[in-house]
């Protein structure tokens, strides 16, 4: 059953989504601590590695009570497609994270931390916005948390491009073709991290629409 408005009788979800949202904001941040102080990798990877575990955990039992739940306050697919976009920002930036310990990436380009930190701010301002979805009444609210949430993914795709445009500038050998590749792969991680976000952001406007 499906109600019509967005209705706080079954205030579980909005206490999990905004749980796997602050657990994001979280994994965002140990991203941006490796970057800021790039030592002790396998300590800062491992931190990332268990919050990516967290994230797994309040996946599965969101997804186990809407499994259980008669009543639910929005759409199941929207309730499936916010549960999928939250654990898949924090997959990817545990990911990242762990790939720069995987390829024994000497220096990170500086865009890295940029995008982790978009990626954070995105973070932050969905556990904002995951509580204000049992009020319709703070549609406008929400409204321009989504809307911000956007503008940083869009800074995003142009740092993404800027690293692409010049990735193999001055690459004359297989190491550094090597090198060249595993950074793109990275920033591509980081860059489908705040896509997700954004993501996340496009199922909120979702749920606004069909209970205005």
């Amino acid at each position: 059953m499906v109600m019509s408005r967005l209705l706080p009788q079954n205030t579980k979800f909005g206490a999990l989504f905004t749980a796997q949202a602050e657990n994001a904001v979280v994994t965002a941040q140990a991203l941006v601590t490796l970057l800021e102080d790039y030592t002790d990798l396998q300590g800062k990877v491992k931190r990332l590695r268990d919050l990516e575990h967290e994230g797994d955990r309040l996946s599965r039992e969101t997804l186990n009570v809407l499994a259980a739940s008669f009543i639910v306050p929005f759409d199941r697919a929207d309730i499936l497609e916010l549960n999928t976009h939250l654990d898949d920002l924090v997959d990817d930036l545990e990911e990242a994270g762990r790939m720069f310990q995987l390829y024994r990436v000497e220096t990170p380009v500086p865009q890295a931390l940029a995008l982790a930190r978009i990626a954070h701010e995105q973070a932050r301002l969905l556990a904002q916005a995951m509580p204000l979805l049992e009020h319709l009444k703070r549609a406008d609210e929400l409204n321009r948390i989504t809307a911000r949430v956007r503008e940083l993914e869009d800074d995003a795709d142009r740092l993404g491009d800027e690293v692409q445009s010049t990735l193999y500038d001055g690459v004359t050998d297989v190491q550094g073709m090597i090198r060249a590749m595993r950074t793109g792969e990275i920033v591509g991680l980081l860059e489908q991290a705040t896509d997700q976000a954004q993501r996340v952001a496009a199922t909120v406007e979702s749920i606004l629409l069909k209970n205005a």
